[in-house]
């Protein structure tokens, strides 16, 4: 199988954010789609509805965005390109990451109860190898468990949970 370069999504952010959730690059499924999280199997989208009592899983992904949005969630992802075959994280070369100084201009780190960004939680430890970019650009940050089919060690159960207490902190 031969790495192809492939461009990641845009983000799903406004002004009411107040964590963001960063993955490493769209699955195949996610960027056929256009949309995250897009592989059927993976629970990000069940973890999330559970977390805000909102059916995720089942809805179209413009009702998911506004959802998120409403509840003060961005999604992004650490990469903005890279080459890649299959889906698999291991498999990234050559990533290209997103302007993560940009988004904080963009949309600061503001202090409790003001609005703005003001943790970084990141799905999995691919994604969390950007913690200490993140956390030197003011973040408070949060390596959750990944929510991807590959991570089948962790039961939906104690990803919830671990999901449920890292979003909590910013009143999701």
């Amino acid at each position: 199988m031969t790495s192809k370069k492939l461009k990641g999504l845009a983000p799903i952010l406004d002004e009411r954010a107040r964590v963001l959730i960063l993955g490493s690059f769209p699955s195949e499924a996610s960027l056929a789609a256009r949309q995250y999280y897009a592989h059927q199997q993976n629970q990000f989208w069940k973890i999330l509805g559970a977390i805000l009592d909102r059916p995720l899983f089942e809805l179209d992904y413009a009702a998911k965005q506004a959802a998120v949005q409403d509840a003060g969630i961005a999604i992004w992802d650490v990469y903005a390109e890279c080459e890649r075959a299959g889906s698999l994280d291991s498999a990234i070369k050559n990533g290209r990451p997103n302007d993560f100084a940009r988004l904080k201009n963009s949309a600061p780190a503001g202090r409790r109860g003001t609005g703005g960004i003001r943790r970084v939680c990141f799905n999995g430890q691919s994604a969390g190898k950007f913690a200490p970019q993140l956390a030197a650009l003011g973040f408070e940050t949060l390596i959750l468990p990944s929510t991807s089919p590959a991570n089948a060690s962790w039961s939906f159960e104690r990803k919830l949970a671990a999901w449920r207490e890292g979003l909590s902190v910013c009143g999701v």
